[in-house]
């Protein structure tokens, strides 16, 4: 059930300064005007602006060649010692009315299940083959992942990242080449928004904007743009 009240979309325009305030406030390290997750969580971390304090305190967390991975309204405006590792455009897309879930059914020998600690070995290797984003061996704590086994083989996920009050981010989609073009990450990113959906949840994420395979799946779920980022992973060199 997702509720017919439109949401504030004001706190999508920072989403990881928000979610490192709100719903993962727990997983935070720092409290200042920067805040990132644990390392062995991922890179991402949000900041309050881009000024130089919050620039000043984001080092800090990353720590001597420790790298960050920020999402921001601007493109990123550097301070000497910061690296720019990855830049580019993201697309923000939100799902108000989403589409019929219904999916195709599983072949023979395949099975979906949730993913639980013990598959985390599998998830990161997948994650490391497709690169749907950085993946590490707590990531899982980020909220549910499904994946779909071919004869006990994992050969795709798809999960959940950030969570804000009102929006849960979907996230980790991938497959393995082997297994591309049998609507897996439809068929999973459908087991994950119902999830949203059951907690009242509207459901969001993040592409590169020039990723059109990628953006029709979406768009064919009820994915919808609603604004562009600038991704910024960044390396501190001081």
């Amino acid at each position: 059930f997702i509720s017919s009240a439109m949401p504030d979309l004001k706190p999508l325009d920072n989403p990881i300064w928000n979610a490192l305030n709100t719903e993962h406030s727990t997983l935070a390290l720092g409290d200042g005007s920067a805040r990132r997750y644990p390392a062995d969580i991922g890179p991402l971390s949000g900041l309050a602006d881009q000024s130089d304090a919050s620039y000043e305190a984001l080092r800090e967390l990353a720590g001597l060649d420790g790298m960050v991975g920020l999402f921001l309204t601007e493109p990123p405006v550097l301070r000497p010692g910061w690296t720019l590792i990855r830049g580019g455009e993201l697309d923000q897309m939100i799902c108000m009315n989403p589409e019929s879930l219904s999916t195709t059914p599983m072949p023979p020998n395949a099975t979906c299940r949730l993913l639980i600690p013990a598959d985390v070995p599998e998830m990161v290797a997948l994650a490391e083959l497709t690169e749907p984003g950085p993946f590490r061996n707590r990531t899982i704590e980020l909220g549910v992942f499904y994946g779909i086994f071919d004869s006990a083989r994992l050969v795709a996920m798809a999960g959940q990242r950030l969570h804000l009050p009102e929006f849960v981010e979907v996230s980790a989609v991938c497959t393995h080449p082997d297994a591309r073009g049998r609507g897996y990450a439809r068929a999973l990113m459908a087991q994950v928004i119902q999830e949203m959906q059951q907690r009242g949840k509207t459901p969001i994420l993040h592409t590169f904007a020039d990723n059109q395979p990628a953006i029709r799946v979406y768009e064919g779920l009820g994915f919808t743009l609603r604004r562009t980022l600038h991704l910024a992973v960044l390396k501190n060199e001081a």
